[in-house]
C-alpha cells in the first residue's frame, strides 16, 4: 500500500484518534472504499480513495476494496475491472480484502427475514405512484400503506414467493416498518428489496430480488467489521436509517462520518452526466483525455502522484465548495517538471535553411534530458543545414518586445549556436511565409541575443500526431443549470485540436504512457493509439496556466 504524504490532521482523523484512545473498536481502524460498478471512477472518487486508504495507513489499519453491486441492470464487469485498475494506479492496494455486496446476498436475505419475524418489515404492493403519494413530503406526514399491518406469516410467505420468482418486476417490495410521520423521508418505511428478474454479473440468475442500497450499505460495513465508514455529505441524512437497521438486528455498528465531496471548476462530476457524454458521442469514451475519469486523466498523462498531492491540498471539510481546476493543473506541472524528460517538438513547422552550412554536413549537439534531474544526463541531437522551427517564433514585422526571429535579427538555437534571418520566402499569391533562409553561428560566436528558440533537424524529423486537449467545458460550473441551459450547452468547442507536428528522432520509438516536456511548449504523453515510428501525443498541460490569463484571472 502506498503511504500518502503526511497530511494535516482533519476532523475525521481527530475522531479516529479519539476512538483509538477510548478503545471504542478494540484499537482497530478498518475503512473501506465502496464504489458501485456502474461507471468509471472520476477525480472526485480519488479524494475518497486517498482518504479511505490514507486513513487506514496512517493508523496502522486496513482498507477494504468493496463493490456495492446491488443493481444488476446497471453494472458490468468492465466497470469492475476499470475500478480495480484505477485504484491500483493511484498507488493503493487492498491485499486480500476484496469484497462484493453480492458476497452477502444470502446473509442480507436472512437479516430481512429476521426483521419480518420481529414485525419490523412487511411486503407492500403499492405502485410506484402510490408509494410516492403515501410517503408525503418533509412538511407533511405520510400515510401508512394498507399492507403495513399484514400478519408476519403472510409477509414471510410473500417474501419467499418474491425470492422464488413468483411475482413480476415492480409488483411487490419489502419495506421496513419505521415511522411514516418522520421528518426524514428516508425513515418513512423505506424499501429494502425489489424484484428484478435480471442477470447479475457475479451471481448470474441465482437471485431475482435485490437489496436496495440503503439496506445493503450499512450491513456490508457491519459484516466486514468496518470501524469507520467514511461517506460524502449526501449520506448524512441516510445515517439514521443505517443506524436503525443495525440497532434492530443487534449487529456490529460502525461509526459513519461524512465529509464534503470534491467539486471541480469547469468539470462535471455526476456519473450520470458523464455517462450521457459517452452515450451521446460528445466524447470518445470513458477514457477520453478530456474526461475527469481516472482512466481519462491517466490517458492524458496526469501522474497519480499529482492527484494524490492535489487531494491532500484540497483537504477534508464539512462544507461544500468549488475547487479551481488550476490547483490540479499546478500539481500536474509540479510533478512532471521533476520527472518528465525534455524533448524538442515543433507543432507548426516552418523550415529555416542555414545557407552557410554545406549540404550533408551535420553537427552533434548535447541536449539536456532534464535540468531538474542531473542523473538523467544528456542526449545527442543532430544539427544540419535545414531545421524546422515554430512558425510563431518568426514575425516579419516584429512587435516591440518580440525577441525571437525576424528579418535581419538573430536568435539563439537551443543547444546549437545562433541563427540570423537573411531572407523570407513567401507565396506570391497569398503572402504566406513558406520558408526562411539565414546563416548559422556556432555557440562560441558570442552573439548577444535576447531570445532562444527550439528546433528539429529536418533531415531526421519524425512526423507525429499531436492532440491539443483543453478543458471540456467553457463554463466554470457547468453543473449549474439554473439559468435554463443544459450542461452540454457549455462544451468548449476548442477542447480538442489535432495537428501534424515534427519531433526530434528520440521521440520516434516511445511507449504509450511515456511523458515528456516539449521544450517551451508543454507536457505531453504518448497515447495508446501510437505505433512504432508513428507517435501520437496528448497534451497533458501547458507550461503555464494560460486559461487563467484568458479568463482574466492571471
Amino acid at each position: 500500500m502506498t503511504e500518502s504524504p503526511a497530511a494535516p490532521r482533519n476532523f475525521i482523523h481527530e475522531a479516529v484518534e479519539s476512538d483509538l484512545q477510548a478503545g471504542t473498536f478494540g484499537g482497530q481502524v478498518v475503512t473501506r472504499f465502496p464504489p458501485e460498478p456502474n461507471g468509471y471512477l472520476h477525480i472526485g472518487h480519488a479524494k475518497a480513495i486517498c482518504l479511505d486508504f490514507g486513513t487506514a495507513t496512517k493508523y496502522g489499519g486496513r482498507c477494504h476494496m468493496r463493490f456495492d453491486d446491488t443493481n444488476p441492470t446497471a453494472e458490468e464487469q468492465e466497470f469492475v475491472d476499470s475500478i480495480l485498475a484505477d485504484v491500483r494506479w493511484l498507488g493503493f492496494d487492498w491485499g486480500e480484502h476484496l469484497y462484493y455486496a453480492s458476497d452477502y446476498f444470502q446473509q442480507m436475505h436472512d437479516y430481512a427475514v429476521e426483521l419480518i419475524k420481529q414485525g419490523k418489515a412487511y411486503v407492500c404492493d403499492l405502485t410506484p405512484e402510490q408509494f410516492k403519494d403515501y410517503r408525503g413530503v418533509p412538511t407533511r406526514p405520510g400515510r401508512e400503506s394498507p399492507n403495513r399491518n399484514r400478519p408476519v406469516e403472510e409477509n414471510l410467505r410473500l417474501f419467499e414467493e418474491m425470492r422464488q420468482g413468483q411475482h413480476p418486476d415492480g409488483s411487490l417490495v419489502l419495506r421496513a416498518k419505521i415511522d411514516m410521520a418522520s421528518p426524514n423521508l428516508h425513515m418513512r418505511d423505506p424499501t429494502m428489496y425489489r424484484i428484478k428478474h435480471a442477470h447479475h454479473h457475479r451471481t448470474g440468475d441465482t437471485w431475482c430480488i435485490y437489496p436496495m442500497y440503503d439496506w445493503a450499505h450499512g450491513l456490508e460495513d457491519s459484516i466486514e467489521g468496518v470501524t469507520h465508514s467514511l461517506c460524502t455529505l449526501e449520506f448524512e441524512v441516510h445515517r439514521p436509517l443505517y443506524d436503525w437497521f443495525l440497532e434492530q438486528l443487534g449487529v456490529w455498528h460502525p461509526k459513519q462520518i461524512e465529509f464534503a465531496r470534491l467539486n471541480l471548476s469547469y468539470t462535471i462530476m455526476s456519473k450520470r452526466k458523464l455517462q450521457q457524454l459517452v452515450e451521446e458521442g460528445l466524447v470518445q469514451g470513458w477514457d477520453d483525455p478530456r474526461m475527469p475519469t481516472l482512466a481519462g486523466l491517466r490517458r492524458r498523462g496526469v501522474p497519480a502522484e499529482a492527484i494524490r498531492k492535489f487531494c491532500e491540498e484540497v483537504g477534508i471539510t464539512k462544507y461544500e465548495s468549488l475547487t479551481d481546476v488550476a490547483l490540479l493543473e499546478h500539481h500536474v506541472r509540479g510533478v512532471l517538471n521533476r520527472i518528465a524528460p525534455r524533448r524538442m517538438a515543433v507543432l507548426r513547422p516552418l523550415k529555416l535553411v542555414l545557407e552557410n552550412i554545406p549540404e550533408g554536413e551535420e553537427h552533434l549537439c548535447e541536449a539536456v534530458n532534464n535540468p531538474e534531474d542531473p542523473a538523467a544526463g544528456t542526449r545527442p541531437v543532430r544539427f544540419g543545414r535545414e531545421i524546422y522551427m515554430e512558425h510563431d517564433d518568426f514575425m516579419e514585422e516584429p512587435a516591440k518586445k518580440f525577441f525571437r526571429l525576424a528579418p535581419g535579427k538573430s536568435v539563439r538555437l537551443r543547444y546549437a549556436g545562433f541563427a540570423t534571418c537573411t531572407e523570407v520566402i513567401k507565396d506570391p499569391a497569398t503572402g504566406e511565409v513558406l520558408e526562411l533562409h539565414g546563416h548559422w553561428d556556432p555557440p562560441d560566436a558570442g552573439l548577444k541575443v535576447k531570445g532562444t528558440i527550439h528546433w528539429v533537424p529536418a533531415a531526421h524529423a519524425v512526423e507525429a500526431e499531436v492532440r491539443l486537449y483543453d478543458r471540456l467545458f467553457a463554463k466554470e460550473n457547468p453543473a449549474d443549470e439554473s439559468d435554463g441551459t443544459r450542461f452540454t450547452d457549455h462544451i468548449n468547442p476548442e477542447s480538442l485540436k489535432v495537428i501534424r507536428a515534427v519531433v526530434e528522432p528520440a521521440l520516434a520509438d516511445v511507449a504509450p504512457g511515456d511523458s515528456f516536456q516539449f521544450e517551451r511548449t508543454g507536457y505531453f504523453c504518448v497515447d495508446p493509439d501510437a505505433r512504432p515510428g508513428t507517435p501520437v501525443f496528448n497534451r497533458t498541460a501547458t507550461l503555464k496556466d494560460t486559461w487563467a490569463k484568458v479568463a482574466g484571472r492571471g
